[in-house]
């Protein structure tokens, strides 16, 4: 059996970019998951000290405290430097994006229009910079935005995540129903570009395995998008999930993995992989 990796797959600059802080910052603490892949976690904590707070208050003045790449809500960040800690930001730039759009939309008088999940760390985060948080809507499809009491001038961004199709639908009915809509492509181009890597390989394998945390939302996203040409795909976190049967009779094992898994757990699959065949 033949195994190929996809032509773009795993850690994005903005992954990249935070390892590389948190790494540069030992005996720290990360403000929840600094990365959606808990064993790239578990190594920071085992060979850096860094640690994991999940609440606020659980948070001691002389902490030296890592923000996520996803960001963190505003009022939070506020709590941190009043309590004056050393805050060491890793929020990733293509989430400060959305961030400074919403602050500055919000302020000139835009409802604001936030294309994702409103339960993803990033989102709550993007939400808290409205001006008026009651002027700041969530929305994952088309049909939620005729409840919404909308003013006359929207401003949408997206969740960097999400497909750039989907997002077109959302702008799309806007444009039908509004005075002025304000588009800002806050899609992170990396996303989109491991997305087609994985659909052009999921036409041709018979079997896609894609590598990332279970509450990675790009991960999922990947795997969805391989099921669609590929209805044997799985999504694992790491090689310990891997079951022999799912290889049998297959020719070509086609890889992708989500902008959190590092290359050291493709590495141990792909190995893993190779003693079934």
């Amino acid at each position: 059996m033949k195994i190929e990796l996809a032509s773009k797959y795993g850690f994005c600059y903005g992954v990249k970019r935070a390892i590389k802080i948190a790494e540069e910052h030992k005996n720290s603490f990360t403000y929840g998951p600094l990365i959606h892949n808990k064993d790239e976690i578990a190594r920071l904590k085992d060979n850096f000290n860094i640690g994991l707070v999940e609440e606020l208050e659980d948070i001691e003045n002389d902490n030296a405290v890592v923000i996520r790449t996803h960001g963190i809500p505003k009022d939070e960040l506020a709590q941190l430097k009043k309590q004056e800690n050393k805050i060491i930001d890793a929020t990733c730039p293509y989430v400060t994006t959305p961030q400074n759009i919403v602050s500055k939309m919000s302020k000139e008088g835009y409802s604001i229009v936030i294309f994702g999940d409103k339960s993803h760390p990033e989102i709550k985060g993007v939400v808290s910079y409205a001006q008026n948080p009651k002027d700041a809507f969530v929305v994952l499809e088309e049909n939620e935005l005729k409840e919404l009491p909308l003013k006359s001038k929207v401003a949408v961004v997206s969740q960097t995540t999400k497909k750039p199709e989907d997002f077109l639908k959302i702008v799309n009915e806007l444009i039908l129903t509004k005075r002025e809509v304000r588009v800002f492509n806050t899609i992170c181009n990396a996303t989109f570009e491991n997305q087609d890597a994985a659909a052009e390989l999921a036409q041709r394998a018979d079997i896609m395995i894609i590598i990332g945390g279970k509450h990675s939302s790009n991960t999922k996203m990947l795997h969805s998008i391989a099921q669609n040409y590929c209805p044997d795909s799985y999504l694992i976190e790491n090689e310990q999930e891997l079951q022999a049967d799912w290889f049998k009779n297959k020719n070509l094992c086609g890889i992708s993995a989500g902008a959190s898994t590092p290359d050291w757990i493709v590495q141990n699959v792909i190995d893993k992989i190779q003693k079934f065949s």
